[in-house]
């Protein structure tokens, strides 16, 4: 089958090697639209979606999620110029499902529009932390949140990366 969507979701990859250059706005405009219109359990939009692009804070994120992988030197945003945060409401019982499909949609987007992304996971520790939690309402963000994950967001430096091949038992018919 041709579509053009199918073809999409075949190719987008996870990329870990990003340009300097940070995306357009009407790129970002786009990627975070379509982040909001993610299915959510009985439509309760249970997620948020935070966008950093100031060096500053993307630096102290990235200082608290390497510390959490135990690797402090590294850089798990891949130097990515844009990181958006995606967290849910804690008293939604779908709140995980929730922002895992708004995290899906948003790299969907981002690839739809030119623009590569990494899921990047801890987002949880981070904002069970109270460095986070401060952060939170630094920004001004009320609730009882819960991270889901970060979306690192750039042009990538290098080729796309391989898609590799299915596993042969991934789909069983019943």
């Amino acid at each position: 089958m041709d579509n053009a969507v199918l073809k999409l979701l075949k190719e987008r990859r996870s990329v870990r090697s990003y340009k300097a250059e940070q995306i357009k706005k009407e790129e970002l405009d786009a990627i975070l639209e379509a982040g909001t219109y993610a299915a959510t359990g009985m439509n309760r939009q249970s997620p948020i979606i935070i966008v950093v692009q100031d060096k500053e804070t993307i630096e102290t994120l990235r200082r608290m999620n390497a510390q959490i992988m135990g690797t402090p030197e590294k850089d798990p945003f891949y130097g990515a110029p844009t990181v958006l945060i995606v967290l849910a409401d804690k008293s939604i019982r779908t709140h995980l499902e929730d922002g895992s499909l708004v995290m899906g949609n948003l790299m969907n987007a981002a690839f739809s529009v030119g623009v590569d992304s990494c899921w990047i996971h801890r987002a949880r520790e981070e904002f069970d932390s109270e460095e986070g939690k401060a952060l939170l309402k630094k920004w001004g963000i009320e609730g009882d949140y819960v991270g889901i994950g970060h979306l690192s967001l750039g042009y990538r430096d290098g080729a796309l990366p391989e898609t590799r091949a299915r596993k042969d038992n991934y789909i069983y018919y019943v």
